[in-house]
């Protein structure tokens, strides 16, 4: 948690590196996304391709309203982790307020928040109480951090080598150079885990860019959750839709495949840069209060923007018709009431119930979920 990033696939190139220092590290990290990567390549590739078909349709149409129970369920899990005092409750609030009512870019609230965090730390460390946490095996570390320096350089020039390569042969305003940026972006702000990233995610990919809309970026978020993870491959499936429609001159196939590549080495790569650079000293900054308490701070915050993440999906899902009111600095997505799915509803009802109350399992839920919508839509009833 204290570097930028996928924090799960962190851990694991983390662990490596203690157990077997930089070799230890690329393999760990590496065969920790490939799997889920090569599978979210394949479920990317058949959802382009058969996404319009009743079925596969019904099938999403399902999975779309159970994703709604998934994030709900998430929001509580941080949620009893991250707000355990009145100003932890506050930032979350202050949060949701920046994004949903003025569109708030998430770095700029990842950056209040830990501004807040560490300066509340050293005011009123009541009020902004950092994690317990203990140094770990320190005496691993003088052996490991022997060309940590050399092996960060290396790890950066394999992250923005290929960018700079992209903007020398394909030039800055094309799609593939626009990605690689974009999902760059991603690997520098990623803090609070996947479900934080996808509310930059929406505002970026599906309000400005165009990329994808609002029920796709849902129909990857189920997706990604069918996959050994990590959960951030979702990211893999934006990549994959924007280069599938971006007009490249490649076969959409191929492009799709370009544009997963990307996604997906330009979410990761900087990983192992950061590993590299800052795991010589994290044992260290364990017990530096002041910034666990800025770290503490962002967790807070990440629950403020997971609600909007929520907030937004339901409205999407729920209801046909969406707009955009915007009253002086205020923007605020208006569902029009009418257009209520009561399907749609009551699919999302049953999988919170399933989730929440029955503690059904994620993948059985949304299975169900899927097959439900899909008899619902050959049925005609949806």
């Amino acid at each position: 948690m204290l570097l930028p990033g996928p924090e799960a696939q962190q851990l694991a190139t983390y662990v490596g590196w203690l157990l077997h220092g930089a070799k230890g590290a690329i393999a760990a990290g590496v065969l920790f996304v490939l799997p889920g990567a090569l599978l979210m390549l394949a479920l990317s590739a058949l959802y382009a391709s058969f996404a319009d078909l009743t079925l596969v349709a019904g099938l999403f149409y399902g999975v779309k309203a159970a994703v709604i129970a998934v994030v709900i369920e998430a929001l509580l899990r941080i949620s009893k982790r991250a707000l355990k005092t009145a100003a932890m409750w506050t930032l979350a609030g202050a949060a949701f307020a920046a994004i949903f009512l003025f569109a708030a870019p998430f770095p700029l609230i990842v950056l209040a928040a830990a501004l807040i965090g560490y300066a509340g730390a050293l005011a009123r460390p009541d009020f902004f109480p950092a994690p317990d946490a203990k140094g770990g095996p320190a005496s691993l570390l003088p052996e490991r951090s022997r060309g940590a320096l050399r092996n960060a350089a290396v790890a950066l020039a394999l992250w923005l080598g290929p960018l700079i390569g992209l903007v020398i042969f394909c030039g800055r305003d094309h799609m593939f150079t626009e990605a690689a940026v974009f999902f760059s972006k991603m690997a520098v702000l990623t803090f609070g885990g996947a479900y934080a990233v996808l509310a930059y995610v929406a505002q970026e990919a599906v309000a400005v860019q165009g990329w994808l809309l609002p029920g796709e970026l849902l129909d990857g978020l189920g997706l990604a959750e069918t996959t050994p993870g990590p959960l951030v491959l979702v990211l893999e499936f934006v990549g994959f839709l924007a280069g599938f429609r971006a007009g490249t001159g490649l076969p959409p196939l191929v492009s799709g495949a370009v544009g997963a590549l990307i996604a997906v080495w330009f979410t990761f790569a900087p990983c192992f840069f950061w590993i590299f650079l800052g795991a010589p000293f994290m044992e260290r900054l364990r017990d530096a209060r002041a910034l666990n308490a800025a770290l503490s701070a962002v967790t807070a915050a990440v629950v403020g923007v997971v609600l909007n993440l929520a907030v937004f999906f339901t409205v999407h899902v729920l209801f046909r018709d969406v707009a955009t009111a915007a009253v002086g600095p205020l923007r605020i997505a208006l569902p029009e009431f009418g257009s209520l799915d009561p399907v749609a509803l009551a699919l999302a009802v049953g999988a919170g119930l399933a989730l929440l109350r029955f503690h059904v399992g994620m993948i059985a839920t949304l299975v169900g979920a899927a097959a439900l919508g899909a008899g619902l839509r050959l049925a005609g009833l949806a």
